[in-house]
């Protein structure tokens, strides 16, 4: 196994493919059950997840599935979700491994300017926060939400 940055792209991969298997057995109402001081709903965060990271790698790429997720008006699906997720993430894996990351990105329409490395930290953290808000929403349901930490992780991989 390598070590570095890519490591943190995997696991971020492995952690959003582990909890799209545990949302594809909710139903209807438990995909759409929120909780005030969290971001939305589960398929609402689910949405936004993907929609970000498909975002993250566009600033590197410059190009993006069509139509962009974020641009749906009506819930795809949990398996066109990780068909999206294993795309964006494995994306993200190769910035990781082969782009320079010094480089200056104009964000924002170029209102806001930041170097590859903050834009991979940023995609890093939207992942693990929203994760956990998910998790959340699963628990105030009764229901167990995947382990997705560190731990599991290497659990999973040996």
């Amino acid at each position: 196994m390598s070590t570095g940055l890519p490591d943190f792209f995997k696991y971020n991969l492995w952690a959003n493919l582990r909890l799209l298997d545990a949302c594809e057995q909710l139903s209807e109402a438990q995909l759409d059950e929120t909780m005030q001081g969290l971001f939305g709903s589960v398929r609402e965060t689910l949405m936004h997840i993907f929609a970000s990271e498909e975002g993250y790698a566009r600033h590197f790429t410059g190009t993006s599935p069509l139509p962009r997720l974020k641009e749906l008006t009506a819930f795809p699906g949990i398996d066109e979700l990780r068909r999206r997720a294993k795309s964006s993430g494995e994306a993200l894996i190769k910035i990781a491994e082969e782009e320079d990351l010094a480089r200056i990105h104009y964000l924002d329409d170029g209102t806001y300017e930041a170097p590859g490395s903050i834009i991979l930290i940023q995609a890093i953290n939207h992942g693990v926060d929203h994760r956990s808000q998910i998790s959340t929403l699963l628990t105030q349901q009764g229901l167990e939400p995947p382990d997705l930490d560190g731990w599991s992780y290497n659990d999973a991989m040996h």
